[in-house]
């Protein structure tokens, strides 16, 4: 009969208490937040990096995801190799904390209630205002559809992004591996644009998230249609959406969760999306079974909850193996 080593049970109880308080309290503003310090690290080396001929930004875009990606690896490991040195239950307790630190849960669904409010009311301008802080797309002129479609293309894409993604990689490598993935995700979304400013420095950033989502984003398919099979959603619809449309995406990863979302809830997500003023065409994602209305961010929402407590499980199996 196998045995549960100690280092086992420390990481099963350290992701579960990181896993809980990011359920329970989500992203206190006034917390120190390692995340935080990542971004500020990526802004200087920014400005010192980005520079000269395209080449030589090429070059520096992978010595910034190097420095930035084995530095964040390095110091968690180090805080937390000394934290054990004092005693494992502090070890274990600060690795909480940093897994903590690298999930969204509670505030990805924060966010998406924080558009669904003000349409209750009836406040469109303010959905608009609100989804404005979620995307890059323009959203000053959307309609209530569009703010929708808008609200639960995020909830869906940032499922793998912000929950499943750092529960895996701390699974796979602890606190410091959970680290190392959220530098990765900081990176791209501080300069994995395809601009002027950034189409040769961020690529490699750019990529190295897109391998790295590869593997959760795959998982996420059975869990979304786990989840949307105890709300008695239609399964089989959501398979064939994403049978059909998840390689449509431009990301090798968003169109997975995207499409079965779509699937799920009987929208079409994707079209026509406006960036500084220039519209651009998003593949489409599901068919359109009914109008895209609030209740379709209340039912993501719920969705996307669900699917967040069933990743406990594949995790936490993922753990015993690994370790």
């Amino acid at each position: 009969m196998a045995t549960i080593s100690f280092l086992s049970v420390t990481i099963w109880v350290a992701v579960l208490i990181g896993f809980l308080l990011d359920q329970i309290i989500g992203d206190p503003r006034n917390w120190p937040h390692p995340v935080v310090g990542i971004g500020k690290v990526i802004a200087f080396l920014e400005h010192h990096l980005n520079q000269g001929s395209p080449e030589a930004r090429r070059r520096s875009g992978v010595l910034l995801t190097i420095l930035v990606v084995g530095g964040s690896y390095l110091l968690t490991w180090a805080v937390v190799l000394g934290a054990n040195a004092l005693h494992p239950l502090v070890g274990m307790g600060i690795s909480a904390y940093f897994i903590f630190t690298s999930l969204a849960g509670k505030s990805l669904l924060d966010a998406g209630q924080s558009v669904l409010d003000p349409l209750k009311h009836g406040d469109l301008s303010g959905a608009r205002q609100r989804l404005s802080w979620l995307v890059s797309r323009d959203t000053g002129n959307l309609s209530e559809g569009e703010v929708v479609r808008g609200t639960v293309e995020t909830l869906a894409e940032n499922f793998v992004d912000g929950i499943l993604s750092p529960l895996f990689y701390a699974a796979l490598g602890g606190a410091p591996l959970a680290m190392a993935f959220k530098a990765v995700s900081t990176l791209d979304s501080m300069v994995g644009y395809r601009n002027e400013q950034f189409e040769e420095f961020g690529w490699f950033s750019a990529r190295t998230d897109d391998w790295a989502n590869y593997v959760p984003a795959r998982l996420s398919i059975p869990i979304l249609l786990l989840a949307g099979w105890l709300w008695r959603m239609p399964i089989r619809h959501a398979y064939r959406m994403w049978r059909r449309d998840a390689s449509g995406h431009p990301s090798p990863n968003g169109g997975n969760p995207e499409s079965v979302v779509a699937g799920l809830l009987g929208v079409r997500l994707g079209g026509i999306n406006s960036y500084h003023g220039q519209p651009h065409h998003r593949a489409e994602m599901g068919e359109a079974l009914h109008p895209v209305n609030a209740s379709d961010i209340v039912h993501c929402r719920r969705l996307v909850q669900t699917a967040t407590w069933l990743s406990i499980l594949p995790v936490l199996m993922l753990a015993y193996v690994v370790w």
